[in-house]
């Protein structure tokens, strides 16, 4: 286990005491440096904030509806306060501003106000770094702003730290209850609070180490000052919608597979893989038992397995100790179980992930959802610039079909969700 500094959780300062007009918030994309896929089988992540991200700004209204509009997108969406809103599915952006607004007047009532609300984003959407999951944020933590939410007895008997707050957004998205507050349908991915945590809980300057199920901080890892990600996008959009939404569930329904064959074999009640592995010393080679040699679920256990317990913790010390060298190498072993064990890599990401330790980058990954979206490479900070070009002259000439999407981002770890403007009614 890594001897970086452990913290308390984040007390959930940023509550507003009484009811706003109009707030401004901004939400920061998310770096998922290492732990792909485990937050919700209740593994560990090595994550960061990134500085670019959206800015909400908006202003209650008295007309029972919730209106959304960006600079990313053309056209205003019109969302009633109702518990049930028909619409925008399939992927449209949209379906996680409807998911927002149900959960919150299924759980909160009348307390929630209408609102117009307007994002401007620096964030490259649909890339992997999590521009679904920032716009759940900002939009629920605006109308709970505007709303007064954070101040009654119902949320405070149930939250009472950013990674419970972070915790109840993911159950937005995903559908499930929160202790009291009563699950919906979601927006249909079956995913974690991976991101929500990144966004609720970064710390400036340093990645946070996270294990989840529940959410709980295990180390903030200072960030080497001279060093900077550079964020590829690789032009393939990350979309969860129709069958790319299927894959990405199939790497979520794996671990309940997983999970269930082990909670009939010994009759044990476990709620997540990583509760199963760690209920006996043998358990791990239990379930290897279980599952047999060869197939996917055995791919998918034996990924869990090392990204969790190993490859995440290995990286963090890694930083630690200044060993950017066994940095690398953990996360060539990240990489490499992701195409192994997951199976959610394409081409292109295969691609740039070799291109960038080619081109002399400490060290390169995917991450985020799979099956498209970006590649973050570890690069001093003075050489970012000069390597981003590079990278993607040459990953281009490789796909050239890419050309005018893919494109880079230069970021260091940023501060978690900040509260811009406030005008107190």
């Amino acid at each position: 286990m890594n001897q970086s500094l452990t913290v308390p959780p984040e007390l959930l300062h940023d509550a507003l005491p009484t009811t706003a007009k109009r707030v401004s918030w901004f939400v920061p994309g998310r770096i998922e440096v290492l732990g792909k896929h485990t937050d919700y089988a209740g593994g560990r992540s090595l994550l960061a904030a990134a500085n670019v991200g959206i800015t909400f700004v908006a202003e209650a209204n008295d007309e029972g509806v919730v209106r959304i509009s960006s600079d990313a997108v053309e056209g205003t969406v019109e969302l009633p306060l109702a518990e049930n809103i028909e619409g925008y599915d399939n992927g449209h952006w949209a379906g996680y501003a409807r998911a927002v607004v149900t959960r919150l007047v299924l759980n909160f009532g009348d307390q929630v106000v209408g609102a117009n609300i307007h994002m401007t984003t620096t964030l490259p959407l649909a890339s992997g770094m999590s521009s679904s999951s920032a716009m759940v944020v900002g939009l629920a933590r605006c109308l709970m702003d505007l709303s007064g939410i954070e101040s009654t007895d119902l949320f405070r008997r149930n939250i009472s730290s950013a990674e419970e707050f972070a915790a109840y957004l993911a159950c937005i998205e995903n559908g499930m209850s929160f202790g009291e507050l009563v699950g919906h349908r979601g927006v249909g991915t079956f995913g974690g609070s991976e991101d929500h945590t990144a966004m609720l809980c970064g710390v400036e300057d340093s990645l946070v180490q996270y294990a989840f199920c529940p959410v709980r901080r295990e180390a903030v890892v200072p960030f080497a000052l001279d060093h900077s990600f550079v964020v590829a996008v690789s032009g393939v959009l990350a979309e969860k919608s129709g069958a790319a939404r299927d894959a990405y569930n199939r790497a979520s329904q794996s671990t309940r597979d997983i999970l269930a064959q082990w909670n009939e074999h010994t009759g044990r009640e476990d709620s997540f893989l990583a509760d199963a592995i760690a209920a006996t010393p043998e358990a791990a080679e239990q379930i290897r038992g279980l599952l047999g040699e060869g197939n996917y679920l055995r791919k998918r256990f034996e990924q869990f397995l090392i990204e969790s317990d190993q490859l995440v913790v290995q990286a963090a010390d890694a930083l630690l100790a200044g060993d950017l060298e066994d940095f690398g190498r953990v996360v060539d072993l990240s990489q490499h179980w992701t195409d192994v064990g997951l199976q959610n890599q394409v081409d292109e990401t295969r691609a740039l992930a070799a291109l960038a330790r080619e081109e002399g980058a400490v060290a390169a990954s995917a991450f985020g959802a799979g099956f498209g979206g970006s590649v973050w490479a570890l690069v001093p900070t003075t050489e970012a610039e000069e390597f981003a070009g590079r990278w993607l002259e040459k990953y281009i000439a490789q796909f050239p079909e890419v050309a005018g999407r893919a494109h880079t981002v230069i970021t260091r770890p940023g501060s978690r969700a900040t509260r811009l403007e406030l005008e107190l009614a």
